[in-house]
């Protein structure tokens, strides 16, 4: 074990210092759903099914938000690695108009789908009450596409620190102005669930923002700016942004949409299920984001030594990322395990609601290695520019395995919301080992090639 400490001492080390920031940042995503449920959960379980079904929706957008910008990232780091600052500034600004439509059409499609929520089979009060916070969740996405747009322009050059100070400043200020409008203080009317869907929007406002003013500001940026501009748009650069980001953006899609189509078939089986699975859920949700900020991490390490051509550290810096993976997500599933009903309970008071919750919890401790080990996967075949194949694999792991298997085993055999969520550890343990040896292949015919 020391032997293998020492091999790997630096790569961890390195990796380290560029991901906490960014598995900070990337937590702030997630916190913002987490801070909704439990600042709205002790007012009911009908309201917390709301934003359940509410943030299950979103959740799908927001990941292709973030698929899309994700595009930039690795196309930077590349050409950060062969020096090539005029081809940088000249990315962000197409990056930044192909994030910004993305952003206004998907924000368009969530404010005129929320008239359609009863189409899902979900119970009158619960639909009722989802639609309004739907639509300003959909309001906050034109501004966190603004927040990702320049976020991934600094990731993509090893700046990892300023997105997350702004995450958690933003993450406080949603916290604060949830709880003053979902209860009325401070002389404001009592808003229940729209209270919270107004602080995530002024939460997502401010960090856009805030985000976009300090890259065109900070000194450390202007060599990487001197092309910035939209007078000399091409194509071609378009066409590369999305040749990364769209399949991007599926993968998030393809894994997130079957938690979200997990959460349909389990809103058929009560407020109760539902309202547990959402606890269970958001949870390890958070533990993914965790996850994906190591990802995001050895995506920009892996772009940037397949930019430098130096393959082998490229795979020895990827191996150690996972094994930082699993040590994160060893020390989820414990806590998962251990705390399964001290969780819920900070949600919740319903004792149906936790008991529930408190079995999703263990099984969410099992698929914990499975989940981080293959958001890593994606992320460091990302870096090489290989998107294509690890699309399709996530989409027979999670739509061909999870949700079939989920439908079979918590609807048709009665197994319930464990049935579904069994279904779905089955389909991350898929995705998991395929991508793994999809790395292991491609990286050690790059080093052999070398």
């Amino acid at each position: 074990m020391k032997q293998l400490y020492l091999k790997y001492r630096g790569y961890y080390k390195d990796n380290f210092h560029l991901a906490y920031p960014v598995i900070i940042s990337q937590l702030g995503h997630t916190l913002v759903a987490l801070s909704d449920s439990i600042i709205i959960g002790h007012t009911g379980k009908v309201p917390l099914a709301a934003v359940s079904l509410g943030n299950g929706l979103f959740s799908v957008f927001m990941v292709t938000g973030i698929g899309m910008s994700y595009g930039l990232t690795p196309l930077i780091a590349q050409e950060n690695g062969r020096g090539n600052k005029t081809a940088i500034g000249h990315l962000l600004s197409h990056s930044l108009i192909v994030n910004m439509v993305v952003g206004f059409l998907l924000s368009a499609v969530i404010y005129f789908g929320s008239s359609h929520l009863t189409l899902l089979r979900q119970e009158a009060d619960v639909a009722a009450q989802a639609k309004p916070f739907l639509r300003y969740l959909g309001f906050s996405f034109i501004p966190l596409m603004l927040f990702l747009s320049f976020k991934q322009f600094a990731e993509g050059l090893g700046f990892t620190r300023q997105a997350m100070n702004i995450s958690i400043i933003g993450n406080a200020i949603n916290i604060i102005i949830g709880i003053t409008l979902v209860y009325g203080l401070f002389g404001f009317p009592r808003m229940g669930v729209v209270g919270v869907g107004i602080a995530t929007f002024t939460d997502r406002l401010i960090m856009g923002i805030t985000m976009a003013f300090y890259v065109l500001r900070a000194p450390r940026f202007k060599p990487y700016l001197q092309t910035f501009g939209f007078s000399n748009l091409k194509m071609s650069s378009v066409k590369k942004i999305l040749g990364i980001g769209t399949p991007v953006a599926l993968q998030y899609i393809f894994e997130i949409s079957a938690f979200s189509g997990a959460a349909v078939m389990v809103g058929w089986m009560g407020a109760a299920e539902l309202a547990a699975h959402q606890i269970a859920l958001s949870l390890a949700a958070m533990t993914y984001m965790m996850a994906s900020g190591v990802s995001a991490a050895a995506g920009i390490k892996s772009g940037n030594n397949f930019g430098k051509k130096d393959y082998t550290s490229l795979r020895l810096s990827a191996i150690a990322s996972y094994h930082m993976v699993l040590v994160l997500m060893g020390g989820a599933a414990l806590l998962f395990t251990f705390g399964r009903f001290l969780l819920p309970a900070m949600y919740i008071n319903d004792p149906q609601v936790i008991h529930i919750a408190s079995g999703l919890l263990i099984i969410a401790a099992f698929f914990q290695l499975f989940d981080g080990t293959q958001v890593v996967g994606l992320g460091i075949l990302r870096g090489l520019g290989d998107v294509k194949v690890p699309t399709v694999i996530t989409l027979i792991a999670y739509w061909g395995i999870g949700i079939p298997l989920g439908y079979l085993l918590g609807i048709r055999l009665g197994f319930g919301v464990q049935g579904v969520w069994w279904a779905l550890l089955l389909g991350l343990l898929a995705a998991s080992v395929q991508l793994f040896i999809r790395f292991h292949i491609k990286t050690k015919k790059l080093v052999e090639e070398a």
